[in-house]
């Protein structure tokens, strides 16, 4: 098939000499959890073969460890046994018979693995695990090295079109590159030649063991993000050598796990490394080597890719949670329906979050992923006639779900616009992807028919005169009173007024609560989006400085102290609770908020007590010096003590938020059978991946 003429260079084959793949896209590692358990093979091999069937020309597995030294935790997935082998023969029959090829990810994690068995070049322990690794002697690197190997062959003989190697984000392999995690004096230390040479070695004899038409792609750490990384020189002294070895493909790796930058958070520009790949593809091309170079990270749309390719930085891009997000991704390009993907935002909420936190992987947006077997979206039995009120996250994916059965749906919301609190995300610094899923939803809208009815608020009793057979209540939240004396103060505002009706602050501010509102609205304000300024997330140069990451050929691991604008305004965040702020956030992306907000220097103040709201007078013994202020009284801890007056120009209330149902009590009363689903059901934390997973499961079982 040919092309079409909007992604030429995405939807182009590859001619790898010995197979060809159907298009330049590759559906990237990711770990799911499906890996590391047998119970979990059916589902995987469902989840591989709804991305198969959606058209993607190479997929690579989760990582599988070669050995129970290289696991990440205690039984993670290991290929080390042909019976193993032979249970993945499920997935790769699976992939195969829907058109697709699969390779296996061979992950060793090193210094890395959250268990005592760990192992490292040198005792060194890593600051993202508690577990010190153990020296490996060098008979014990020559296990580890078989270990790859067998792991090489055994995924070849369960029908794996190839391998990839982990060489990158700081595990194993690149412990042993760089002298920060290889202190040793003997052949596999010291020089650079010395500590290449494991990664060097595994691809050389893979290759012998596997034969020559196998894809073995070899993942490159390409700019490691910690200090004392990998110098350009190296970088591309160990390209030329695993080329050379064998590698078919050379994949991007992008930072270490314990680097401080952000490499795939939804703060993180699109596309934000592909320059680094282009320099690694000039450099060989220019040396008369043409493995193919993939790129990854934040590539999240079938245009970001085409223009990635357009101008050279890569033969091919690697997309992972995109596929998360939606299984369609390319048919859907290749078809001309771009429109109509469900846009991956990075959020990391339900795939690395639960990664981290033990739990299988999906995604916010989808929450089939990874649940292909257990949330299926049949064709209903019986036709119903739906009324679904709010068009927030919980109601666009109830609505759209129900309409897709067959179910007759009509959809209320009071505001002009759909999405509900995501209109409000949007505008935060970093969330601007929160539009695209906007955007998907208000197509799937049209495609699959849901009458829309915005602006007008619906009452019970229109919903109960139109004899609808249920109603679901997807109405959100109201922001929770705080009752602070005095807060009805015209310059105190809550979230709503600052994001949604762009009332204007001034130049300090108190923010009253520290949850997931209280930190957008602290990067809101600091980072002055509502002053015209432009947010580092769609600037590409002002991110690259804000968070110090440089050219590797400049400086070793392309890190150096970030430079960022200065802050907009004088922000205060307080919290009740005692302890660290943030708390409550994601664990891939809690830390990264932080540090956005210690550059801007926003002043994290916990333990307060919100005494009183009055104007700076003498009534409040407020500084003198802060005329046209308001100020906050607060105490601190359980005794009260420490009292003292916040003299600002705004206060603005981020103090949580109460589920909003007034429509539930009449509708029952009337008979009406009522859903409760998203903010309305629980309004803890405006949970979207709640929402949207509630709202598909409801509409699925109705």
């Amino acid at each position: 098939m040919t092309a079409p003429t909007a992604y030429p260079h995405l939807l182009a084959p590859l001619d790898l000499g010995f197979t060809t793949l159907k298009n330049r896209v590759v559906m990237g590692s990711m770990h799911t959890g499906l890996e590391d358990g047998r119970k979990h093979f059916p589902r995987m091999a469902a989840f591989y073969a709804e991305r198969a069937r959606g058209g993607v020309g190479l997929m690579v597995t989760g990582g599988f460890a070669p050995n129970i030294e290289g696991w990440a935790k205690p039984f993670a997935g290991t290929l080390a046994t042909s019976g193993a082998a032979r249970r993945h023969k499920l997935v790769t029959e699976a992939v195969h018979a829907e058109g697709g090829k699969i390779a296996l990810q061979i992950l060793h994690t090193g210094r890395y693995g959250y268990q005592p068995l760990c192992v490292a070049p040198s005792r060194i322990q890593s600051p993202i695990s508690p577990f010190t690794p153990r020296e490996l002697s060098v008979r014990g690197i020559e296990r580890q090295i078989a270990a790859f190997v067998r792991c090489a062959k055994l995924a070849r003989e369960a029908g794996y079109d190839g391998v990839e190697v982990m060489g990158s984000e700081g595990y194993f392999i690149n412990q042993f590159l760089v002298t920060h995690t290889n202190k040793r004096d003997d052949e596999w230390g010291g020089s650079y030649a010395n500590r290449m040479r494991l990664a060097v070695e595994i691809v050389r004899r893979v290759r012998e063991a596997v034969g020559p038409d196998f894809i073995l792609i070899y993942r490159i750490s390409l700019i490691d993000l910690i200090p004392d990384g990998s110098s350009w020189p190296e970088v591309l002294e160990l390209a030329r050598a695993v080329s050379a070895a064998g590698a078919t493909i050379l994949n991007t790796g992008i930072g270490w796990h314990e680097a401080r930058v952000p490499t795939i958070a939804t703060s993180v520009p699109r596309a934000a490394f592909t320059w680094v790949t282009r320099k690694l593809r000039d450099a060989l091309r220019s040396e008369g080597i043409n493995t193919p170079v993939i790129t990854s990270n934040r590539i999240n749309m079938p245009e970001v890719g085409e223009e990635v390719l357009a101008r050279g930085d890569a033969d091919m891009v690697s997309l992972a949670r995109p596929f998360l997000a939606d299984a369609e991704f390319v048919n859907k390009a290749l078809q001309g329906r771009a429109d109509e993907i469900n846009t991956c935002i990075a959020c990391n909420q339900a795939c690395l979050d639960h990664t981290f936190a033990n739990k299988l992987c999906s995604c916010l947006v989808n929450p089939r992923a990874c649940h292909e077997t257990e949330l299926v979206i049949r064709i209903a039995p019986a036709r119903k006639r739906i009324a679904v009120v709010g068009a927030g996250p919980a109601g666009l994916a109830a609505a759209t779900t129900l309409a897709e059965r067959g179910h007759t749906v009509s959809l209320f919301d009071s505001a002009e616009h759909i999405g509900g609190q995501f209109n409000m995300a949007k505008r935060v610094p970093g969330k601007e992807e929160f539009d695209e899923t906007l955007r998907y939803f208000s197509r799937r809208i049209e495609v699959t028919g849901v009458k829309l009815h915005l602006g007008q608020r619906v009452s019970a009793e229109q919903l109960v005169a139109h004899k609808f057979d249920d109603v679901i209540l997807a109405t959100g939240v109201t922001p929770r009173d705080p009752k602070i004396p005095g807060q009805d103060h015209p310059q105190v505002l809550s979230y709503i007024d600052v994001l949604l009706h762009k009332k204007p602050v001034g130049r300090k501010v108190a923010i009253v609560g520290a949850g997931g509102i209280g930190f957008d609205m602290a990067e809101y304000l600091a980072h002055g989006t509502d002053l015209g300024y432009h947010s580092p997330s769609v600037d590409l140069a002002a991110w690259l400085r804000e968070w110090g990451v440089v050219d590797p050929e400049s400086t070793r691991g392309g890190v150096v102290r970030g430079q960022p604008e200065p802050a907009a305004r004088e922000v205060l965040l307080l919290q009740r609770k005692p302890g660290k702020h943030g708390s409550t956030l994601g664990k891939t992306t809690g830390w990264i908020h932080r540090a956005a907000l210690k550059m801007k220097n926003v002043e994290l103040l916990s333990g307060v007590n919100y005494e009183r709201i009055g104007s700076v007078d003498e009534s409040l013994r407020a500084p003198t010096e802060a005329p046209g202020r308001i100020g906050l009284f607060v105490t601190y801890g359980e005794g009260r003590k420490d009292g003292q007056v916040l003299a600002v120009d705004t206060i603005v209330l981020c103090a949580g938020q109460e589920p909003l149902r007034e429509l539930q009590a009449p509708l029952l009363a009337a008979g009406i059978k009522v859903h409760l689903i998203g903010g309305a059901h629980e309004a803890g934390e405006l949970d979207a991946k709640r929402a949207i997973n509630q709202g598909t499961r409801l509409a699925a079982a109705l």
